[in-house]
C-alpha cells in the first residue's frame, strides 16, 4: 500500500473523528457541565438563604431566652410577693401557696429551657448548611481548574497535529512532482 494513501486515509479518518467529537461528544459534555454549574449555584443560593434564616433564628432565640429569663424573674418576684402577703394572713396557707407558685415557675423555666434547646438545634442545622456550602464551593473551584487546564493543554496539541498534517501533505505533493500550490488553499 502506498504511504501517501495511508497518510491521506489517516488524515481523513482524523478529520472525521474531530467532526464526530465536535458534533456528538462535545455538546453533551458542555450541557452536563452547565447543568452541574447551575445545580451548584442553586445549592449556594439555598445555603445563603439558610445562613440568613440561621442568623434570624439566632437573634430570635437570644431575644426569646432574654424574655424567658425576665418572665421567670417576674414570676419568682410575684411568687415571693404573694407568699409574703399570704404569710400575713396565715403561715400555713403562705407555705402551700409559695410551693405552688415555685413549682409553676420551675415548670415554666423548664419549658423555656426546652425551647432554647430546640432553637440551638436549629442553629446547629444552619451551621451544617454553611459547612456544606464551603465544601460545594471547593468542589466547584476544583472542577473549574480541571476544565481550564484541560483546555490549555489540549488546544496546542490539536493545533500542532493539524500543522504537521498540512506540512506532510505539502511535502508529499512536492515530492510527487507538484509545486504544493494545488489542494489546500494553494499557498
Amino acid at each position: 500500500m502506498n504511504i501517501n494513501m495511508t497518510l491521506i486515509g489517516q488524515s481523513i479518518t482524523f478529520a472525521l473523528f474531530v467532526w464526530f467529537c465536535m458534533r456528538f461528544v462535545w455538546p453533551p459534555i458542555v450541557a452536563a457541565l452547565e447543568a452541574r454549574r447551575k445545580e451548584i449555584a442553586d445549592g449556594l443560593a439555598a445555603a445563603d438563604r439558610g445562613r440568613h434564616e440561621l442568623e434570624l433564628a439566632s437573634k430570635r432565640s437570644v431575644e426569646s431566652l432574654h424574655d424567658a429569663k425576665q418572665r421567670a424573674s417576674e414570676i419568682i418576684a410575684l411568687a415571693e410577693k404573694r407568699a409574703a402577703e399570704v404569710v400575713e394572713q396565715s403561715k400555713q396557707e403562705a407555705k402551700v401557696e409559695g410551693e405552688r407558685q415555685l413549682a409553676l415557675a420551675q415548670a415554666e423555666i423548664q419549658q423555656e429551657v426546652h425551647r432554647a434547646r430546640e432553637q440551638l438545634r436549629e442553629q446547629v442545622a444552619g451551621l451544617v448548611v454553611a459547612g456544606a456550602e464551603k465544601i460545594l464551593r471547593r468542589e466547584v473551584d476544583a472542577l473549574e481548574q480541571r476544565v481550564k487546564w484541560t483546555n490549555i493543554l489540549a488546544m496546542p496539541l490539536v493545533v500542532a497535529a493539524a500543522g504537521l498534517i498540512i506540512a506532510l501533505i505539502r511535502h508529499r505533493r512536492q515530492r510527487a512532482g507538484g509545486d504544493g500550490r494545488s489542494g489546500l488553499g494553494g499557498r
